[in-house]
């Protein structure tokens, strides 16, 4: 009987740089753009003062693979208990007869995939001659995202803003010695976008607080704090004189900045330009001007979570990490 691997969160985290999940999530957007693909809506479970999201996919790679992540989301938990803000599991089993083949923490996925899905964005649909980027949420995917886009772009400077100022000062401290690179807190968010030809969006908010005057022309936007429908951080006005690019459409529809530009009546969910997967095989064009304002309105989907875990367990395989056990005997 196959043994089932564990993989915890400090086991992965050694497995894994960030440009293995640059790889990982362009071949999942890839297989799924291409029709190798499954992804059912997302369960939202309402838990005050946080929530739940069951994320679920179907992927051909090598072979098919299902996954299904279950996450929790708690913004107060840093402050209130120590915990992470968000904590779960990615369960990962063989798509062609259902085997289970591994059970893993899913805070470092999500935190990379997420970022990951940036930088494919980023590089169509940044300006190339991008130098600063201006980053609102100095949190775990704050840092993530940063650690990623320096993978992809010639970034020298960066420009910080958190709602606590504080966080925004530690963040800058750290990553400009991790990064070696120009990192500078800002006291206010238009400060950090007003001047940067990247714009990222990573915060938990629930009212929209960037507008298209905090905004310059060629900018691009990745949006990715918003994975619920009662999370914003784009004004519509904005996302209606914007290029929209998503990660998946129904997903964004639903529950992304996108969501809220169709309720306001502003933009039409058929005005979306295209899916990350349309562009990376070349199905859908990039940026197409240097004057383009585009918007990656990123929801974090399955597709990113089970093609990450494939990487994972793949190279626990080869390396032995983790441990096995067997979930009950023939």
């Amino acid at each position: 009987m196959l043994e089932t691997l564990f993989l915890d969160r400090p086991t992965i985290a050694a497995l894994m740089a960030p440009r293995d999940y640059l790889a990982a999530v362009e071949a999942g957007f890839r297989s799924y753009a291409d029709g190798g693909g499954d992804v059912p809506a997302p369960m939202h479970i309402p838990s005050a003062p946080g929530s739940f999201h069951a994320k679920g996919a179907r992927l051909l790679l090598d072979r098919p693979y299902v996954a299904v992540k279950l996450n929790g989301n708690f913004p107060g938990n840093p402050r209130n208990s120590g915990l992470p803000t968000i904590q779960g599991v990615v369960l990962l089993c063989d798509g062609s007869d259902g085997s289970v083949l591994a059970v893993m923490d899913s805070i470092e996925i999500t935190l990379r995939r997420t970022a990951a899905a940036t930088a494919l964005a980023a590089r169509f649909l940044a300006r190339q001659d991008v130098g600063c980027i201006g980053l609102c949420g100095c949190g775990a995917q704050g840092r993530a995202q940063l650690v990623a886009l320096v993978e992809v772009l010639p970034v020298r400077r960066a420009l910080v803003w958190d709602i606590d100022p504080d966080a925004a000062s530690r963040f800058s401290q750290e990553m400009s010695a991790a990064l070696r690179i120009d990192v500078t807190p800002v006291k206010e968010a238009r400060d950090a976008t007003r001047e940067s030809g990247v714009i990222v969006t990573a915060t938990p908010a629930r009212a929209p607080f960037l507008n298209k005057d905090m905004v310059r022309k060629g900018a691009f936007i990745a949006a990715v704090g918003t994975d619920s429908a009662d999370k914003s951080e784009l004004e519509p006005e904005l996302m209606s004189v914007a290029t929209i690019v998503v990660d998946l459409i129904g997903q964004a529809a639903a529950m992304g900045d996108l969501h809220h530009a169709i309720e306001a009546g502003l933009v039409p969910a058929a005005i979306v330009h295209a899916e990350l997967g349309e562009l990376l095989i070349g199905r859908k064009p990039g940026r197409t001007s240097a004057d383009q304002i585009i918007v990656f309105d990123s929801t974090g989907t399955a597709i990113q979570d089970l093609a990450s875990a494939v990487w994972i367990w793949r190279r626990a395989l080869a390396e032995n990490a983790g441990s096995r056990f067997l979930f009950g005997a023939h």
